[in-house]
This record gives C-alpha cells, sequence and structure tokens, in this order.
C-alpha cells in the first residue's frame, strides 16, 4: 500500500516557488539581450560602411558590393590585427566563436563571465565581420547575452545552478533577437547548454527568448529572415533525396570540423605569439575575398538568395569552397566571430549543388534542408536545425523532410566524429563533455528500494571491549560490518558505532579506567534517512556529512530502525542503469533462428 506521505512530498518535477522569481529576472535578461543584438547588428553595419565603402552608416551592405577594388585586400588583415590587440589586452575570452566559451563558462567557471567580455566580445566581433570576416553574429551573441545574464544573476544571492539558468537565458534571447527564431533558440539552449530538462531552467529561459523575440519586431523586423513562400510537396523520391543531402552534409560538416582543427594546429605551430594569428588569418580572408567577393561578411544576402532559388550557376561551388578555406583560415586563428552562418552558407551552397546537379524543379528547398543538415551534422543539434530552418524561412511545410535531412547528417557525424564542432575546442583543451541527457536513477529509486534490512545491532551498554573481543573471535557476521546501529533497552534507535569510532577508542584504552560503553565511543545522534525518500536526498546527506552510511528510520518514530543505506545501495541504482544498457537478452526470433541453426548442424558428436 503506497504511503500518503510519500504522495504528499514526491513529485515529478523539483521546482518551488522561486521559478517565479527567476522568470522574471529571465524575462529582463531578455530586454537587455534584444538591445544588445540591436547594438551587434548596427556595429557590424558601422564598421562594414565604414571600412568597405569609407561612409557612416548602421545597414547591413554587403562588401562584395565595395567600389574599392584590390584596395579592399589590406581590411581583413587590419581587422584581425586589431582584434588580436584586443584579446591580447583585453581579454582572451573573446577569441573564437562564442559558444564554446559560454559552455565552458558552465562547465569550469560557475556560469560566472567577467564583465570585460559583454563589451569586447560583441565589439571584437563586429569588427571581425565587418572587415569581412567570413562569420556569423550569432556565435559572438550568444556568448554576449549569456555573459549579460550571468553579470545579472551575479547581483542576486543564486546557486550555481540558477546562475546556469539565467546564462542560458541571456544566449537563447541574443539568438532569438539575431534571427527571430525564438523557439529555436530554446531548443538550442536545452540541447547545448543547459544539461538537464527542468522546468526551473526550461520556463525562464522561454520567457527570455519570447521577450527578446518580441522586442525585435519593433528593433530590427518581424521574420522571417530567409522567407521560402514556395509550397513543399514531399513525396517518397524527395525522402530519398534527404537521405542523399543528409549524408553529404553530414559528411561535410566532420571535414569542416577536421580542416578547423588542422587550421589551430598549424597556427600553434607558427613561431608567432598568438595575437599576431588572426592578422595572419586575414590574409587568407583577403585573398578569397578578392575572387569570391561574396564570401566576405555574414553572406545574409547570398543565402537569401540560394533560399528564393535564383540562379547562382557554377559559380556556387567557388562559394562553398572558398568560404570553407577562408572559414576554417580564420576562425582556426582565434578571432572572434561565429559559425552558425558560415556552416548555413555552405550548407545551403551544398543544397544548390545537388539541386542543380538532379536538375531539381524547387531549388531554394534543398538549399534549405542542405542548411538545416549541415547545422544539424556540425553542432550535433538536430532538433534546433529543424526548428530553425522551419523559424528562419516560415514555411511549416518544409518540416518533414527536414526531419530526414537533419537526423541523417547528425546521426553520421555522431558515429564519425567524436566530438562536435563546438565541444571539439573544449576536449582539445582537455574538458570531457558528455551530451546524452539522461534521468539520474537516484531520482528515479527510493531508499527502501535498496537499503540493507538485515542488519546486525548492537546492545547500546555494552562494552567497548567486550565488543572487540566478540569481533576477534566468534561472530564473522557482525564482523564483516563497517559500522553496527546501536539500540537500547527497548530496541530503540540512540546511535552508531564505526570502526573508526572503535580505532580511537582503542588509542585512549586505559586499563585504570572504567569500562566504556559503545555508546560512548560511538556517534549520536545518527545521520539518518526515510524509507520513503529518494535516493538522491540520502546520497546527498551522506556526501554533506562525510559518511558511508545513514541509518533508516521510520518518519513517525525516527527510533525505530529499518535497515541500513551504504554506498553499495547507492551503487545499485547506477548498475541497474549498466546493466539495462549493456545486457542483450534473446528474443523470439534469435532464438528461432538458433534453433533452426542447431538443427541444420546436427547433434554434436563428443
Amino acid at each position: 500500500m503506497t504511503d500518503r506521505t510519500t504522495d504528499k512530498r514526491l513529485r515529478d518535477y523539483s521546482a518551488d516557488s522561486r521559478l517565479l522569481s527567476l522568470t522574471l529576472v529571465a524575462a529582463v535578461i531578455g530586454v537587455i539581450a534584444a538591445f544588445v543584438a540591436l547594438a551587434l547588428v548596427r556595429l557590424i553595419g558601422l564598421f562594414t560602411n565604414l571600412f568597405y565603402f569609407h561612409r557612416l552608416g548602421t545597414v547591413f551592405s554587403s562588401p562584395a558590393d565595395s567600389p574599392l577594388g584590390l584596395w579592399v585586400i589590406p581590411i581583413p588583415i587590419v581587422g584581425g590585427l586589431i582584434v588580436g590587440l584586443m584579446a591580447r589586452y583585453g581579454s582572451e575570452k573573446i577569441r573564437g566563436h562564442g559558444i564554446p566559451e559560454a559552455l565552458e563558462a558552465i562547465l569550469q567557471g560557475q556560469s560566472r563571465v567577467q564583465p570585460r567580455v559583454a563589451v569586447l566580445k560583441p565589439l571584437s566581433s563586429a569588427l571581425a565581420i565587418g572587415t569581412g570576416g567570413p562569420f556569423g553574429a550569432e556565435g559572438p551573441i550568444i556568448m554576449t547575452g549569456g555573459a549579460c545574464g550571468s553579470l545579472v544573476a551575479q547581483a542576486f544571492h543564486l546557486s550555481a545552478a540558477e546562475r546556469k539558468t539565467l546564462l542560458a537565458a541571456g544566449a537563447s534571447a541574443g539568438m532569438a533577437a539575431i534571427f527571430a527564431t525564438p523557439v529555436a533558440a530554446v531548443v538550442l539552449a536545452i540541447e547545448l547548454l543547459l544539461f538537464e530538462w527542468k522546468p526551473r531552467s526550461f520556463i525562464p529561459v522561454a520567457a527570455a527568448a519570447a521577450v527578446a523575440g518580441s522586442i525585435r519586431i519593433p528593433l530590427l523586423g518581424a521574420g522571417p529572415t530567409f522567407p521560402l513562400p514556395d509550397p513543399v510537396t514531399v513525396s517518397p523520391i524527395v525522402l530519398v533525396g534527404c537521405v542523399g543531402i543528409g549524408l553529404a552534409a553530414g559528411l561535410g560538416a566532420a571535414l569542416l570540423t577536421e580542416l578547423l582543427h588542422l587550421c589551430e594546429d598549424l597556427f600553434a605551430r607558427l613561431p608567432v605569439q598568438w595575437t599576431w594569428w588572426p592578422a595572419i588569418g586575414g590574409v587568407a580572408v583577403a585573398l578569397g575575398g578578392l575572387f569570391f567577393p561574396r564570401t566576405l561578411g555574414v553572406g545574409y544576402d547570398t543565402i537569401e538568395q540560394m533560399v528564393r532559388g535564383n540562379p547562382l550557376g557554377t559559380v556556387v561551388i567557388g562559394l562553398l569552397v572558398v568560404k570553407a578555406l577562408m572559414w576554417a583560415v580564420a576562425l582556426g586563428s582565434g578571432t572572434s566571430g561565429g559559425v552558425l552562418a558560415p556552416l548555413l552558407f555552405m550548407g545551403g551552397a551544398l543544397g544548390t549543388v545537388e539541386a542543380q546537379a538532379l536538375h531539381a524543379a524547387h531549388t531554394g528547398l534543398w538549399a534549405t534542408l542542405g542548411m538545416g543538415a549541415m547545422m544539424a551534422g556540425a553542432m550535433q543539434i538536430p532538433f534546433t536545425a529543424i526548428i530553425f530552418l522551419v523559424e528562419l524561412t516560415g514555411n511549416v511545410g518544409v518540416m518533414p523532410p527536414l526531419l530526414v535531412a537533419c537526423v541523417t547528417a547528425s546521426a553520421l557525424t555522431v558515429l564519425v566524429m567524436r566530438r562536435s564542432i563546438l565541444t571539439g575546442k573544449l576536449a582539445r583543451r582537455g574538458q570531457h563533455v558528455t551530451r546524452e541527457y539522461i534521468v539520474n536513477p537516484l531520482h528515479l529509486v527510493r531508499v527502501q528500494d535498496v537499503m540493507d534490512r538485515d542488519v546486525p545491532t548492537i546492545p547500546a551498554n555494552m562494552a567497548a571491549d567486550a565488543l572487540l573481543r566478540r569481533l576477534a573471535t566468534e561472530d564473522s557476521q557482525l564482523g564483516r560490518r563497517a559500522a553496527w546501529p546501536l539500540l537500547d533497552d527497548a530496541g530503540q534507535l540512540v546511535g552508531i558505532l564505526t570502526r573508526s569510532d572503535l580505532a580511537r577508542a582503542l588509542e585512549t584504552l586505559d586499563d585504570d579506567a572504567p569500562a566504556r560503553s559503545v555508546l560512548d565511543v560511538g556517534s549520536k545522534p545518527p545521520i539518518i534517512a526515510y524509507p520513503d525518500e529518494l535516493l538522491d536526498e540520502a546520497a546527498t546527506r551522506m556526501l554533506q556529512h562525510g559518511i558511508g552510511r545513514v541509518l533508516v528510520v521510520r518518519r513517525d518514530d525516527r527510533r525505530k530502525l529499518l535497515g541500513v543505506l551504504g554506498r553499495s545501495g547507492v551503487m545499485a541504482a547506477w548498475l541497474r542503469v549498466a546493466r539495462d544498457e549493456r545486457e542483450r537478452e534473446p528474443g523470439w526470433l534469435s532464438e528461432a533462428f538458433a534453433a533452426v541453426r542447431a538443427a541444420v548442424r546436427g547433434p554434436t558428436v563428443e
């Protein structure tokens, strides 16, 4: 029969009233992140106009339209030089594409980000992109929004887990404001930043993304960013083609990741201090942009052309190859910039190439599928990629083919790549990240399910030296224990005696001193647990007190001993998970095949 007390205490989720205050703070962070996104967009436009058109303006302009001719060559080099100096004398945290740095802050820094990062990251990224860097704004805004969330969180009395929630809320809000994709921003936080699925974290993040996505409309305009107005017809042939584009994008994502790591290794071998690496990377950007100007900058205009199905001809192959080389070299140099827009650019180009090769009618659809598959494969976030492309294009009809393409690409890269393009950087710094989210078995098992019920006890008035003699001579069952509950004459729990207590008692034994009882040398009151508690609560109590066991008692009578929970009981819960993962049991079909094989082989001759 179920205990009524258990039903009242145990819940599906652990959220409490603090969820309301966290959600309110997250909404404020959403407002801040929206204006930070606006500032980043305006800064990119300002630097692009200043360097490539020698004018003041904040409207997005494509460097490909610059009238400077060969004078555009020094611009990426100068931009890389300035970014390197900013990293050297400002903060090294601004190097890279932002998301690994946000992950590092969560995993290693208890979700604390320095204030200077919130200022220098968007400034350096806008400068790198505005001077032609083939990057996107999403990685920097994720880091910057996360930094804003962390700074707000550090102003309040919060736990590290709550700071993580607000950091992820800021990152999600920044992405929602840049791309007008609030739902995808929330899923990104779940797949990549939170490392958990809890209302305590999900609801504040959703609030921040919703607020930022709403404020974006008067600031930057409503979505979709890359509209795909044509209806999408899904047929079996289209789905087969989605598998093909998913495989191609997954292979491309794996190659891009290896290319980026190769470039990072090559820069690390240069006999030059890392401050100057972004300037060297700028040389590759300048040369690539000289031959294919459309590869400079974020490339949103070219992405939009691909999604709309505008013919690009064979030049799209050059755009794909040159963009990949420029991006890998520049990002490998340690400059500041994002990975998502380049992945969309290269994925769109890949999809366009395949559509042209197959003479597909709807080129824009295949470009969209290539974008989603490349994002899903490289970043290994398939659900984010699906929802992201649906919101980017405003076309719900692309969801079924996107599901096939994105899951195919992600499946391929999960099998052939040890790390994604995001976590690989952390792994190269010696940090391990696992992204398989499972329910903690300690949250599923109760103490009564794994406690030891057959527990030998000791009378509390027994002399300590008498117990020592008993342990040394006769009672093997008692001797196998590391601790013994102490009961009084009425059978009530009064304490616990451990081998450490006995060892300390031996050091102070004196033949002339009066005999001491086991209760005198034991511990009282003992640390207890209740049978209907979750194993996680009891294990946490063991860790807090530095002990290897707790005594299990009744809730209505704390002196009534029911059993003992030790380390082996806690590990038993994890053993069940390991057994369920690794042990395979024969099914009826496999047993039938085994019987047929045995019949064909005939009886075994000894």
